[in-house]
């Protein structure tokens, strides 16, 4: 991955910031962006290496995300990978489906769904012009185990998974490979904004539910990140990789 140029969205804390960071310590050129400020993700880049670039993005905008994929090109000349992370989760609401809040339900689509589409749009012609790329979708174990009281966005991942796969057909002859990686509840501000006061009450559930009966912590899903990104994946496309512990077997 040494000075590969990776954009990762949704990177003002939690994953996306974790995925910067562990990216910039192999030697790639980091380019972060949000729709929050990424102040606190800059001040741990900066620490690592001097090539990153620090953008504001609104994934829902279609002419934020080309602005993003022109800048990260302009700046490094390329742009190799892209993790699509940045959605919607902490900010929802919990509920029964039926009692969703319309705007709630149209806002998780918009985000979760068009703004992954956004972004793979922006920046697909700058990975056919150099016929190399990798695109990683970050979608949830919800979509696949139906996830109860969450039918927003458990139904805007579950379309991560149907998008990847398109996508990954369309842009296989330019050798661009696209996956998504499905993670089970990673312990993370969102999520624990997500649950609420029950918070620790599921974790516990969730990773009794599983073959390995802990926690996803942050540090045990950036390693699946970083093999899609990498040559190690080089004949790796249209896949959904669990990082459950084991909560659903394909």
């Amino acid at each position: 991955m040494k000075d590969k140029v990776v954009i990762i969205t949704g990177a003002a804390r939690g994953l996306g910031q974790k995925y910067a960071i562990e990216f910039a310590k192999i030697g790639a050129k980091i380019v972060f962006a949000d729709i929050n400020s990424c102040s606190d993700t800059e001040n741990k880049i900066k620490e690592l290496t001097d090539n990153f670039l620090n953008l504001s993005l609104d994934v829902t905008n279609y002419e934020s995300c080309k602005s993003l994929a022109s800048s990260a090109k302009e700046k490094f000349g390329r742009v190799d990978v892209l993790v699509n992370n940045a959605a919607l989760y902490g900010a929802l609401k919990s509920s029964r489906f039926e009692d969703i809040d319309e705007n709630q339900w149209d806002r998780a689509m918009n985000v979760n769904v068009k703004g992954m589409w956004n972004c793979c749009r922006a920046v697909a012609p700058i990975m056919r012009e150099q016929k190399s790329g990798s695109i990683i979708n970050i979608a949830s174990l919800a979509a696949l185990y139906g996830m109860p009281y969450a039918a927003d966005y458990a139904t805007s991942k579950a379309a991560v998974l149907g998008l990847t796969k398109v996508i990954a057909r369309e842009l296989g002859k330019d050798s661009i490979r696209v996956n998504a990686v499905a993670p089970s509840m990673v312990r993370t501000d969102s999520a624990e904004e997500f649950l609420g006061e029950k918070a620790e009450r599921g974790f516990e559930v969730i990773s009794k539910g599983q073959i390995l009966q802990k926690t996803l912590e942050v540090d045990d899903i950036y390693g699946t990140v970083l093999y899609l990104a990498g040559d190690q994946s080089k004949f790796v496309t249209g896949q959904t990789i669990m990082v459950d512990g084991g909560s659903v077997l394909l």
